[in-house]
């Protein structure tokens, strides 16, 4: 993991202090204090692109509906082909597994 060289006091706060969030609302006021807007759609946009290669999308479709770039969209696809797994993790709690729910 890349960010292990972060590891530290001051990401296990910002962790912890995401994780203490309650709801929606409160999220929305955490990060519109701590990201600048470019920052947070930036954000945003990475995830919908990491749900639209899930799904199969064409970089130009993604390029066209998100407004992400080549790059952007190289560097997630990479992601999901040999990162984490995290951001499948998290679409799939949020969205939930089309596939396996296809197979039921």
């Amino acid at each position: 993991m890349q960010i292990e060289k972060l590891r530290g006091k001051e990401l296990d706060q910002l962790f912890q202090s995401i994780l203490s969030l309650k709801d929606l609302e409160e999220c929305y006021r955490f990060f519109d204090d701590l990201c600048t807007v470019n920052e947070i759609q930036s954000l945003a946009q990475r995830l919908e692109v990491a749900r639209m290669l899930r799904e199969g999308n064409t970089y130009h479709k993604i390029e066209t509906e998100t407004g992400a770039s080549t790059a952007t969209i190289s560097r997630v696809k990479r992601c999901l082909n040999y990162g984490n797994d995290a951001y499948t993790m998290a679409l799939e709690r949020v969205h939930g597994n089309k596939e396996s729910e296809e197979v039921e």
